[in-house]
């Protein structure tokens, strides 16, 4: 594993491809190229080329008219994304990011951050989760602001 992900040099567009299939499968039991693009808002032609592109790289099994199911490696990516993306917004919204804003910066970072502060940051959220004074606290301290 290479700072936290299995398969070196993976866009972040292909992780996002990986975490919806994964969000898609979740919710569904399984995912169908319609609901994978839906997930991301884009078309259903360009999910299939990245469907193509990721099966070639063993990360996903694509079947036309089928849908797509994560190989092992790729459901690994997924799962590491999806929990990166669940940590900061969670993180954001404990100090009071609004859920929409929050959604959307965590989808940004996760992919940036190194997986120590990630790590870090998820000790801090144990931490806060054991403590609802500090918790509260924070989220007086650093109150919503209208967008």
């Amino acid at each position: 594993m290479n700072n936290g992900y299995i398969v070196k040099n993976l866009s972040r567009k292909a992780e996002d491809y990986l975490e919806a299939i994964l969000n898609v499968t979740l919710e569904k039991g399984y995912a169908r190229t319609k609901d994978v693009a839906r997930e991301l808002d884009l078309s259903p032609s360009s999910v299939v080329e990245m469907f193509r592109k990721l099966d070639k790289m063993g990360l996903v099994e694509y079947r036309r008219y089928e849908g797509v199911v994560l190989a092992p490696a790729g459901r690994e990516v997924a799962e590491v994304i999806k929990s990166r993306h669940d940590t900061l917004r969670e993180f954001l919204r404990m100090i009071n990011v609004p859920e929409k804003i929050a959604d959307c910066d965590a989808c940004s970072m996760e992919h940036e951050l190194h997986p120590a502060t990630i790590r870090q940051i998820r000790l801090l959220l144990k931490e806060l989760q054991s403590d609802t004074r500090i918790a509260e606290c924070i989220r007086r301290r650093t109150p919503a602001r209208e967008v």
